[in-house]
This record gives structure tokens, sequence and C-alpha cells, in this order.
């Protein structure tokens, strides 16, 4: 009977201690550790019967109707306007290189024909300037030389990623289309004369903010050009005789963009060019349609 009570009294003190101190490690009003919360699931949307028999043109009349307003969609994309798609009013060449007096009627023609460009030019000229202040008709036709002659040693060397950093988007395709099975030898010997400004415009495209600025250069140089096609024989040129070449070639600018570069933009080809020398192909001839008895050389 002791031994009983002793053993009782011995659980409650137990019991009493671990509520003691359960008491003190949580604060009274303090939530248990294990909270059941009730949470409203979300609820689920299910089509009504007279939506789905109607078009969609209904549905969305009935739910205008009912105070639902959808918002207008409006398919806009962000694009980049990295160059212009053509020559900004192209630089008419005269005839004859403006060698006619102007004695006569049609050397009389070129120089009002001149004079209505270079005034042009000089309204142009200012807007590049109030963008590129270091532009200087009688610097940049030394750097639009060298950028010229690089991209050409690019295209002969097959260096695109150079060649997209030294000619437009437009330029781009129009150089490399039809050299993929070709090789191209290309080298520049000398200058004739001078390169010169001849053409200076500048205009805005989608507002007035988006303004181009492009300069047309007359080189008048003596290069050597040589093509070959995929098997080795030669279609255009040669890489012993070296011939002078007159070229009005268009460089281009973004000059909103202070990061911009001039690039090779296109070449304008004058009426009164002579003919360019025909492109020498080969073609596959085919042979004599043999028998699977015979044998070629009982054809000969």
């Amino acid at each position: 009977m002791a031994a009983a009570m002793k053993a009782g009294l011995g659980r409650l003190g137990l019991r009493v201690c671990w509520q003691t101190a359960e008491s003190v490690l949580r604060p009274a009003g303090a939530a248990p550790a294990c909270l059941v919360v009730p949470v409203r699931m979300k609820r689920r949307f299910s089509v009504p019967k007279w939506a789905r028999e109607l078009t969609p043109e209904e549905k969305e009349k009935r739910l205008r109707s009912s105070g639902i307003i959808f918002p207008e969609e409006r398919i806009e994309r962000t694009f980049y306007l990295a160059c212009t798609a053509d020559i900004i009013d192209p630089y008419v060449p005269p005839e004859g290189d403006a060698r006619l007096t102007s004695l006569s009627k049609d050397g009389l023609k070129q120089k009002v024909e001149k004079l209505k460009q270079t005034a042009a030019s000089q309204l142009a000229l200012r807007k590049v300037k109030d963008h590129d202040p270091d532009f200087s008709t009688k610097t940049f036709p030394e750097k639009a030389q060298e950028i010229f002659i690089e991209a050409h040693n690019c295209l002969a060397n097959f260096n695109k990623q150079k060649l997209h950093s030294l000619v437009t988007e437009r330029c781009y395709p129009e150089m490399v289309r039809g050299n993929r099975y070709r090789t191209i030898r290309w080298s520049f010997v000398e200058s004739l004369e001078p390169p010169r400004v001849v053409h200076v415009r500048c205009n805005s495209i989608v507002n007035r903010g988006n303004l181009y600025g492009q300069v047309t250069v007359r080189m008048h140089t003596r290069q050597i050009l040589a093509i070959y096609d995929r098997f080795g024989r030669l279609m255009y040129g040669g890489e012993q005789v070296p011939k002078d070449v007159l070229e009005y070639v268009v460089f281009e600018r973004y000059l909103v963009n202070p990061y911009g570069t001039w690039r090779m933009h296109g070449k304008i080809v004058p009426e009164w060019a002579p003919p360019k020398d025909p492109i020498i192909k080969t073609v596959f001839i085919p042979g004599p349609t043999l028998d699977p008895s015979q044998e070629y050389e009982e054809t000969k």
C-alpha cells in the first residue's frame, strides 16, 4: 500500500514538473504547436451552358452587356532601324564626269544642276554637324576610302563578323549574294585621284527624331579583281592586269545614336557608265547515255 502510494506520488510529481516547464517555455495565450486553420480553396471556373453554344462574337457581346470590359488587343513590337532601305535622293553623276564646257548647252545644264545639289548638300551638312561635330568634308573622304578598302578585304577573306560592322544591313546582302561557292581575289593598287565628297543628304524616318545622314564619295582608283568558280576556273577579271575604276560610294550613319559609325551603304552606277565584262560561267555538259551492257570506252 505504501509502495503504491509512493509510485503514484512520483508520477504526479513528474507530470507537474513537465506542465511547469511547458508553461514556462510557452507563454499564456499562445497557439498550440499544431494549429489547423480552415482555408477556402480557389473556386473552379466552369463554362456555363449558354456560353458553349454561342460564337466568340456573341459571347463578347453578352459579357459586355453584363458589365465586363475587355481591354483592346494591340499588337505592338519594338523594332530598331539601324539603316534606311534605300539611298536618299541619289546623286546623279553628270555625263562625262562634269568635263563638258560651260559654253555648250549640256555643260550649262550640268552647272545649274550642280548648283542645286550643292545648295541642298549644304543644308544637310549643317544637320550632320549638329550630331557629329567632328565631321568634315575634307577629312571624311580618306576615312571613307579606308572603310571601302577594309570592307572589300573582309569580303575576299569571308570575314562576315567584321563585314557587318563596316557595311549596312542593306549593303551586306548585295555584297555577299552569289559568292558562296566562289573564290574572290581583290586588292587595292593605288588612288588615281584623291577621293572627295560630292553629295550630302540628311533625312528622318518615322518621326523627326530619327535622323540618318548619307554622304556620297567619288573614288577614282586602280584595283585588281579576280573571281574563280568552285572548280577553280576564272570567271571574271584577272590577277595580273589592274583596272581603273570610277565609283560613287554612299556611306550612311544613324545620327541619333551617339555610338554610331559611318558604314558603306551602296554604290551609284551612272547611266552613261560602260557595261561590265560578261561573266564566264562553267556549265555541265552531259555525256552520252549508255546501256547497262555497254562501256564508256566502246562509245568513243
